[in-house]
């Protein structure tokens, strides 16, 4: 570690071949947290490059625990975090809406850290049992549709940094790569980011992945779909602006997103708006990134068919019968 932090600390980047070495070697934890500290510390003094991430995440992958699920073609809905706007949780409902509308949900989370609750503290709260057992999950995509993965039990190598980031109290690259690590490598990904630097960071990382991605920054903050404002995606076809217009609505305010102070609270909100209880705008930015991410699956599919179908996924219970199938078989 002496040498690769005296060669960073003169303004070296690491190619993407030392930076998997470098991570495989934090995972296995042969270093002290004084010498991790050494070396996150240099990524919040520069921006991370495509390759220094890439290697990262080549290395969390190889060193965490896979799922199989035989073939099915899954997608993950979810977002960096770290846009400080402390949003209901939009993208765990979303991904309920999506298994609903027909398309298999791999979905990988954690609790919260940027915000104040994070999908693992909802499917925790309605006593979803965390496992890392393939068989559990794909019998969990098979009947309700989606499954869920709570990160650290996949990911061992992270406990061995995770000290040193609680101390440090900032954010580091390692919440960039949290969406980037899902253990069931979906076919698919929906993925918000909170600002353009990382989007254009995840672009050239996904563009070699061999995943079917979208990358949504919304311009006013938001590491998703917000309806406040325009939003910028990226996929591997290409880059464009979509904004309130692109799904037949009208432009909403950041005072409708809010997603409460506590697990109960946000809980509260996720049963409202899959039962159709919760407000008009809710259920608008639950179904436009929906429709993001059925739009993955079928790019040839029109913004207004994805809405369509997302639509019908909650306005039928389909949605709801997701959640309540995956939480029965507890």
């Amino acid at each position: 570690m002496k040498d690769i932090l005296n060669l960073l600390y003169k303004g070296n980047t690491l190619d993407r071949q030392i930076a998997r070495e470098i991570m495989t070697q934090i995972g296995q934890n042969f270093y002290s947290d004084i010498e991790i500290s050494s070396f996150l510390t240099v990524f919040l003094m520069r921006e991370i490059t495509a390759d220094e991430l890439a290697g990262f995440r080549d290395a969390l992958l190889e060193l965490c625990y896979k799922v199989d699920l035989n073939g099915y073609r899954t997608i993950d809905v979810c977002g960096t975090g770290g846009d400080g706007k402390n949003t209901f949780n939009i993208s765990t409902i979303s991904a309920f809406v999506v298994a609903g509308a027909g398309t298999p949900v791999a979905k990988h989370g954690n609790y919260g850290v940027s915000g104040p609750v994070g999908s693992s503290n909802l499917f925790d709260h309605f006593g979803y049992r965390f496992s890392n057992d393939s068989g559990k999950l794909k019998n969990e995509v098979e009947k309700a549709g989606i499954t869920f993965m709570h990160a650290p039990l996949f990911h061992p190598a992270m406990k061995h940094v995770a000290p040193v980031r609680k101390a440090l109290q900032t954010k580091t690259f390692f919440n960039m790569l949290g969406p980037m690590i899902n253990p069931a490598s979906p076919v698919y990904q929906l993925v918000g980011v909170y600002s353009p630097e990382v989007q254009n960071l995840y672009a050239d990382v996904y563009r070699e992945s061999g995943t079917n991605y979208m990358i949504i920054h919304g311009l006013d903050g938001y590491d998703e779909i917000s309806l406040t404002g325009p939003a910028k995606i990226i996929t591997g076809a290409e880059e464009s602006i979509i904004d309130p217009s692109t799904f037949g609505l009208e432009e909403g305010r950041h005072e409708e997103l809010s997603g409460g102070k506590s697990t109960a609270e946000a809980a509260e909100i996720l049963v409202k708006v899959l039962t159709n209880a919760g407000s008009d705008r809710q259920k608008q930015v639950v179904i436009a990134n929906a429709a993001a991410a059925l739009k993955v699956v079928q790019p040839e599919a029109s913004w207004t068919d994805c809405v369509e179908k997302a639509s019908e996924s909650l306005d039928s219970g389909r949605a709801y019968q997701s959640f309540l199938t995956l939480i029965s078989m507890q």
